[in-house]
């Protein structure tokens, strides 16, 4: 049996990726949009009606707008920001939650979490729900993210070269109005937004999530014991005793992969709660897929990459 998909906006980075793991299988069928249609909302309608599946790899307009007028029965992934803090869209982040996968299988919305705000999430939730800090806790997260996160106009920029401002480490979101704040309040429940300190820098894809935590009640072991009841038995996530390479962690180590490994570093007074995964993988497309797995009754990992490549 072969499932059908739809990829509206499959030549932006996120869609092309998907079409990457689509290629390697032989579950799938992707449709093909005549490219003179691709902005022909009644054809790509008519793509959506007949899938079983259709990502939307979508500006955030662009996303709501077709949203808004599929069938209610269509099943829809959308990888953009448009609906992850909507309410009728279940937030597709199968590890957040023991009831989240049935959500997903029964699901014709499902919104693709944000690279940078899956690896926060993912690791302050387990510790509000395990009481470790309040609600109200004044989190900090650095991200440190590679050039695709950019998307086509930013890796075009990286990869011609020329610019000296582009061979360093560059910080952004600098307002605090970063586009992922909205779904990390939403989804961890916090009070209080977190400072978020996003960084890209001038390699291809990986993701290196740090949240500093000090003043706990629970020692490091404690904190990391949290992590690893919380995530236990989770394919694409795993926990670790540490990441430490020689005094070094390395933002691309898992690029390549749709992994994500989290561990705890530092010491009993201050600690370091550190996620590493590919921006492109378990922070984009290849989540988009975990999902669709799920919501298709497919082994949940078919297709990934679990191993450094």
């Amino acid at each position: 049996m072969k499932y059908k998909v739809f990829i509206d906006g499959g030549e932006g980075t996120t869609g092309l990726k998907i079409h990457e793991y689509f290629a390697k299988r032989d579950d799938i069928e992707v449709l093909a949009i005549d490219p003179e249609k691709r902005k022909d909302i009644d054809e790509r309608l008519k793509l959506i009606s007949g899938a079983d599946v259709t990502f939307l790899c979508l500006p955030d307009a662009a996303a709501r707008e077709i949203a808004a007028v599929a069938p209610k029965d269509a099943r829809i992934l959308d990888t953009s920001t448009a609906h992850r803090t909507a309410p009728d869209w279940v937030y597709g982040m199968p590890e957040i939650s023991r009831t989240r996968r049935e959500e997903l299988r029964k699901a014709n919305r499902v919104a693709v979490p944000g690279c940078h705000a899956s690896g926060v999430i993912m690791l302050i939730k387990p510790l509000l729900e395990a009481g470790a800090a309040p609600a109200d806790y004044p989190f900090a997260a650095t991200s440190i993210t590679g050039y695709s996160g950019g998307g086509k106009k930013m890796i075009a920029q990286y990869e011609a070269g020329g610019d000296i401002a582009l061979e360093s480490p560059r910080q952004y979101g600098i307002a605090q109005s970063h586009k992922h704040l909205p779904e990390i309040m939403a989804v961890t429940g916090l009070k209080r937004e977190p400072a978020f300190m996003p960084v890209v820098a001038n390699y291809f894809s990986g993701m290196e999530v740090t949240i500093p935590l000090q003043g706990a009640d629970l020692s490091k072991d404690q904190v990391l014991d949290i992590y690893k009841e919380f995530y236990d038995g989770q394919k694409l996530v795993s926990v670790v005793d540490s990441l430490d390479d020689g005094g070094f962690i390395a933002a691309n180590r898992l690029a390549g992969t749709n992994r994500m490994e989290i561990t705890v570093e530092g010491h009993d007074d201050t600690m370091l709660l550190i996620a590493t995964y590919d921006n492109l993988g378990k922070g984009a497309s290849g989540a988009a897929v975990q999902n669709m797995n799920i919501m298709l009754g497919i082994e949940e990992g078919k297709g990934l990459i679990y191993e450094t490549v």
